[in-house]
């Protein structure tokens, strides 16, 4: 009988039965003297309704053709019409019918011609559409759906803010306030609680509500005829009408005008920084791999691949550390900022920070011209390409940045690696991304980089010839600094097959001379490079080292 996306109410049955006699009388508020062979389709304000919705009715005939929209899996509602023609109610014949069809939401007996649960028709109508048992509840098994316990259940560890398995006051309060706008009592509080002890034994411990009890309550809401206490639960943490994640919660609309780049703001990281803390649950400052997939469990999926464990800062035993923790989430907010505010919506960013949607947590950098004209910038994150021939070193210098040597980084490669560096004494993110070798193509994405490393390996004859090349084709006339890696330099240099060596060709270019770097040393890897190349700015001279900040 109903179509939720046009929220419309369909009468249809056999002929004779009072589709339109109803409608009449909902109308005009008495029953018509000449009924019509079909009322014509009405539409009822959303302010004279009970749910605050616009509701449009619309009567079919007995015709099968022109009901062949309504057999659809849709919410039912079974209309006993005419109830003023007989003497006792026909319930009983009627629940075996309603148990048999779960589609069938509630069963009302009414009367068009004494006005007889006229209104209450289409107050549970309304409410059919609104607040489905469908998705929720199986009668037969008297028990939650599989997707709807899942759906709580995420809901129950967003809310709980310490992660220790229960809600106590404060989160139940919290949860409260969230989702229907006001706090409980203290009283009820405990009657809640009280309520779950009585029908369970591991609904309540420490006084506080468990998983278990949480899902005992929405279960006692539905079977009470209160779905839409769970209903607004659910919709206040983002799920539609098939209990997903709609895309409006975990994609809002986030505006990004060409030459900025996003990044976490100050609100972003404390909210993840809480995250973190509720699941470092041996507080040593680092994720286990059970303490990550605890994270996650409010994920559909497995957001992080062990190629994370590459790209950010690890301790001794491989955990990510609560720097490579906040390093992943940038890397993340920077490439891909969708998924960025998808993650947070699956957290329950907006919720628990009381935001409008997840796009609350980005900052949207200035446009970099702005930056040249000024000469400072406010941004926090760095990028660096990093180009050479293969087998140059690239990947080395990459994992010396995570404090890494290349028996560490293993199978799981990743051609990224972010941390943190410090510059004037404020900590930025400085972002370094191998470029696979491709001397013939070079994307936009390849070239589009606040500076660039061109890595060659001298050991190698052939490796500064890729590096000469790319910069001559690519960044000769680009406002992009430039810094020339002489990597491998515990080797013995050899005498590169090029016309000019690679200090005539710093020199002829006016680029600094190639930094020496090994990551194949006993002794602690000086970082000093990495700071240089995060404070390398386009507006000066390409061998200076320059940075001014605005304040943050």
């Amino acid at each position: 009988m109903l179509d939720y996306n046009t929220k419309c109410f369909s009468f249809a049955h056999t002929a004779k039965v009072g589709k339109t006699s109803l409608i009449m009388s909902l109308v005009s508020e008495e029953f018509p003297d000449e009924v019509p062979l079909r009322a014509e389709e009405i539409t009822i304000p959303a302010d004279v309704t009970p749910e605050r919705v616009p509701t449009h009715i619309v009567d079919y005939s007995g015709n099968p053709t022109s009901n062949k929209r309504l057999y659809c899996r849709v919410p039912l509602i079974l209309v006993g019409n005419k109830s003023d023609l007989v003497e006792h109610s026909s319930m009983e014949t009627i629940l075996p019918i309603m148990n048999q069809y779960q589609d069938i939401e509630t069963c009302v007996e009414c009367s068009a011609k004494n006005l007889k649960n006229i209104s209450e028709l289409f107050y549970y109508a309304q409410k059919a559409v609104l607040h489905p048992t469908g998705p929720l509840y199986c009668p037969e098994e008297k028990e939650l759906k599989p997707s709807c316990i899942k759906a709580l259940t995420r809901i129950f560890k967003v809310s709980d803010l310490d992660n220790d398995g229960i809600l106590n006051d404060n989160e139940l309060n919290f949860f409260q306030k969230t989702c229907f706008n006001t706090p409980l009592a203290p009283q009820a509080l405990e009657d809640v609680k009280n309520v779950v002890r009585r029908n369970m034994t591991d609904g309540v411990k420490d006084n506080g509500l468990t998983l278990k009890g949480f899902l005992f309550l929405h279960t006692l809401f539905i079977q009470r005829g209160r779905h839409e206490t769970t209903w607004t639960v659910l919709r206040r943490f983002g799920y539609d009408d098939d209990l997903e994640l709609t895309q409006e919660y975990l994609f809002p609309l986030l505006k990004i005008p060409p030459d900025c780049t996003t990044e976490l703001n100050h609100n972003a990281y404390l909210f993840l920084q809480s995250v973190f803390d509720k699941h470092d649950k041996d507080r040593d400052c680092a994720l286990s791999p059970e303490e990550v997939k605890d994270l996650f469990k409010v994920f559909p999926y497995m957001p992080w691949g062990p190629d994370v464990n590459n790209t950010v800062c690890t301790n001794d035993q491989g955990w990510i550390t609560y720097q490579g923790y906040l390093s992943q989430w940038t890397l993340t907010t920077y490439l891909d900022v969708q998924r960025s505010l998808e993650y947070l919506g699956y957290l329950g960013y907006s919720i628990i920070y009381e935001q409008e949607s997840q796009a609350a947590a980005i900052t949207v950098t200035r446009n970099k011209r702005i930056d040249l004209q000024k000469k400072q910038t406010q941004r926090s994150v760095f990028r660096c390409n990093v180009l050479g021939a293969r087998d140059s070193g690239k990947t080395g210098f990459l994992q010396a940045f995570l404090g890494k040597d290349l028996q560490v980084s293993g199978n799981h490669k990743s051609l990224y690696a972010i941390s943190t560096t410090y510059v004037y004494g404020q900590e930025k993110y400085l972002l370094l991304h191998e470029v696979m070798p491709d001397f013939d193509f070079l994307s936009e994405a390849d070239l589009a980089c606040d500076v660039v490393c061109l890595v060659y390996d001298i050991n190698n004859p052939r490796s500064f010839e890729y590096c000469a090349k790319v910069y001559k084709q690519y960044f000769i006339d680009s406002k992009t600094p430039c810094v020339v890696i002489a990597a491998k330099s515990d080797l013995h240099e050899i005498r590169q097959h090029y016309s000019l060596s690679p200090q005539e060709f710093c020199r002829k270019h006016k680029l600094h001379p190639p930094q020496p770097f090994t990551c194949n040393t006993t002794e602690a890897l000086n970082k000093d490079i990495y700071t240089r190349l995060t404070t390398m700015r386009p507006e000066q001279i390409k061998c200076t080292f320059w940075v001014s900040y605005a304040p943050l």
